[in-house]
């Protein structure tokens, strides 16, 4: 079936990677090192599309004219079967609404709509759905919905307001991001019983095999910019029924994604990213803006052994 002929949803099932954006040693963005990482990535047999401007993409420190060119250079460098989602962060609704429009116009196939930051400290439930709002009506394109960690306090959405954030007709699908097992068949299931089209992507980058388990339609994930045939190998295990091949294949990611994602401290994931690139001599300069400092010794350490149980190194 041609792109044109498939919807939105039907392209999402699967893997899609997560991309990061290269640093120059002065914060810059290393325009040819993103080329190159969203091509290898996008590229990688069994990738369908890549989610740009995520937070592993340092969304929460990109101006809205480099978020802009993030999704220009993937649109125009990765294959012409690739969806290209962009994530839309920022704290302001009114903000928010201008960046989708913009990145809509930048050549998205969709946004990822994330809670913002500040919503981990508490909110009305009419907060959320006024901030989507606002993003809907600024676009045309399909959106998504960000259902963030449980640790991230109140950002996480209760049942009765995910409810009413899937009953709007854009809303086509979720990143499903809770990052803990019991709460993502709970939503799973609330979500299949109110609509059973809406499109639910296991993104815990730590239990994809469980989620594959109880149900997905495949994930949106930062482990596959890093390895991604290992996960594209998880999920076409997985898809198959062949339990004992997708185990086999957890085994090799689980601890990488703990390395990455769970080790202490909390909020290293980007910085852990960029360090298993360069390990991986896929970047030169593993450079996060600030405030992350550069990744330790012993958080490379971790790394690179993590790496060598997965096959990469």
């Amino acid at each position: 079936m041609s792109i044109a002929m498939r919807t939105f949803s039907d392209r999402l099932r699967g893997i899609h990677a997560a991309t990061i954006v290269p640093m120059t040693p002065d914060f810059g963005i290393d325009e040819a090192k993103l080329v190159a990482h969203l091509a290898s990535v996008a590229s990688t047999p069994g990738v369908n599309g890549v989610l740009v401007n995520g937070h592993a993409g340092e969304n929460f420190v990109l101006s809205l004219a480099e978020k802009r060119r993030v999704v220009e250079l993937a649109r125009k460098h990765a294959p012409k079967d690739c969806l290209i989602v962009s994530g839309v962060n920022h704290e302001s609704s009114l903000e928010a609404a201008r960046e989708a429009a913009a990145l809509e116009q930048a050549g998205a196939d969709g946004l990822l709509v994330f809670p913002p930051n500040s919503w981990a400290l508490g909110h009305a439930d009419d907060c959320a759905i006024e901030h989507h709002r606002h993003v809907r009506d600024a676009t045309t394109v399909p959106l998504m919905l960000y259902a963030a960690p449980v640790g991230a306090g109140a950002m996480a959405y209760a049942p009765p307001l995910l409810a009413r954030l899937v009953a709007d007709p854009r809303f086509v699908a979720i990143k499903e991001g809770s990052w803990e097992v019991a709460t993502y068949e709970q939503n799973l299931r609330l979500i299949r019983k109110l609509r059973p089209e809406f499109v639910v992507l296991g993104s815990g980058d730590e239990h994809l095999l469980t989620s594959y388990l109880v149900g997905s339609a495949g994930s949106q994930v930062s482990l596959a910019c890093v390895v991604p045939e290992l996960v594209v190998g998880l999920w076409t295990a997985a898809e198959a029924g062949d339990w004992e091949r997708a185990r086999a294949a957890h085994e090799k990611l689980y601890p990488l994604a703990v390395a990455i994602y769970r080790d202490a401290p909390g909020g290293r994931a980007t910085v852990r990213l960029k360090a298993c690139l360069k390990l991986l001599g896929r970047l030169s300069c593993d450079a996060v803006r600030p405030p992350q400092p550069p990744a330790t010794p012993n958080e490379v350490q971790a790394l690179d052994q993590a790496l060598r149980i997965a096959g990469a190194l």
